[in-house]
């Protein structure tokens, strides 16, 4: 991965060049970056620059034998540590099933992240079909992990190991792995990535050095959606806001624009059904139906967008279309029921979408689960704004 080829991110480029140059590679570092920002992509290009044989000023050379091997992800120094949830197969026995399995999903890996270095946490639960299960970095990931920084690197002067979504290691795995991250073998990195802060152990933070890597300015993506999608420059200047920094949303919104329009067409008729709720429970039961066949992480992404057209509706019902990012079509659609959205509900609503959301990445029933936010979100939403005197 080039630096070169990362969409935005100017001044986290140049922090992590400079602290080649000068000699100055922490141990262990942190990248927090919000979805669709490049954090993975970030560490890809540092880790690269780090082990090229030929770096140029503001680069690697994509030549050298250690670039052509990170090019296929396939360098002897380079280890990834990421979530997982490998079913036990028929004929495993317990020592077999205690034993880290990452291994198992190493080549499903490296094809995902060749084809997206933007790759985010749905994206790799449908490639290797777990949607509806918890993954996680066990234990046993992280011992093998300090057996294999423990050996002499091989061709690299750097040993790099690179834990993409860090929040997902669970307790036992953050501990085992906090003496390693104070005091690693020499000449050892680790760069772990993470969406939320506040899912990683303090101890663990406190180890490492904290680099943020904000969302994407909307000129960096529109830019890029011309460049990578040939989006013209109206086109591209309308899905860049839709996006917020993400690009992943922006693309997706590029390529499938008729899925984008079909989430608004759901979350619209779901809302009306909520506020009629005493006429329309057998549709609603329907639309639990659906939301329960859809896979885990579809659920939760439903819920976050319906987190952000409250917001937005808020905000058209307080300061017009102004300051709000979405589409003109979704602007007229939303326009008359951001009435029903106003201070004296928005908050209770978005806790309750919250809440949901919370329960839903704890294996709650969905049919039930959505069938109670619905029947809550149609009483606040029959909560009238008082009048202004």
């Amino acid at each position: 991965m080039l630096f070169k080829n990362i969409i935005g991110q100017a001044q986290v480029k140049e922090k992590l060049i400079q602290s080649v140059k000068e000699n100055r590679v922490s141990h262990a570092q942190l990248f927090l970056g919000s979805p669709g920002s490049g954090d993975l992509a970030l560490a890809l290009a540092y880790a690269q620059y780090i082990s090229c044989e030929n770096r140029l000023e503001d680069d690697s050379c994509n030549s050298c034998l250690s670039c052509v091997k990170y090019n296929k992800l396939v360098h002897p120094d380079l280890h990834f540590v990421f979530p997982s949830n490998a079913p036990i197969k028929e004929g495993d026995n317990k020592k077999e099933v205690t034993k880290s399995r990452r291994m198992e999903f190493m080549d499903d890996w490296r094809h995902s992240v060749l084809e997206n270095p933007y790759l985010e946490l749905y994206n790799w639960f449908e490639n290797i079909q777990i949607e509806n299960k918890q993954a996680v970095i066990t234990v046993h990931e992280s011992t093998e992990i300090i057996k294999l920084v423990s050996l002499k690197s091989y061709e690299a002067e750097y040993k790099v190991v690179i834990m993409w979504m860090a929040e997902r290691m669970n307790e036992p795995a953050s501990n085992k792995i906090l003496k390693v991250l104070e005091e690693p073998p020499p000449k050892t990195l680790f760069i772990l990535l993470a969406r939320n802060q506040e899912k990683i152990l303090p101890t663990i933070i406190s180890r490492t050095q904290l680099i943020k890597i904000s969302r994407l300015q909307d000129q960096e993506i529109i830019a890029a959606l011309k460049s990578n999608h040939g989006a013209d420059e109206k086109e591209a200047s309308v899905i860049a806001p839709l996006a917020e920094g993400n690009w992943n949303e922006a693309s997706r919104i590029m390529l499938n624009e008729e899925a984008a329009r079909e989430q608004t067409d759901e979350y619209l008729l779901w809302m009306r059904n909520c506020f009629a709720f005493e006429k329309k429970i057998s549709e609603l039961l329907d639309m639990g139906d659906d939301f329960a066949d859809k896979k885990r992480e579809k659920q939760k992404m439903f819920l976050q967008y319906s987190l952000h057209v409250t917001r937005e509706c808020l905000m058209i019902h307080l300061k017009g279309f102004d300051l709000v990012r979405l589409s003109e079509a979704d602007k007229v659609s939303f326009g008359k029921f951001s009435q029903f959205i106003h201070p004296d509900n928005c908050a209770a609503l978005a806790n309750a979408m919250s809440e949901a959301f919370y329960h839903i990445e704890r294996n709650a029933n969905p049919k039930i689960l959505f069938l109670d936010l619905s029947l809550k979100i149609g009483r606040l939403l029959r909560i009238k704004q008082p009048e202004m005197a």
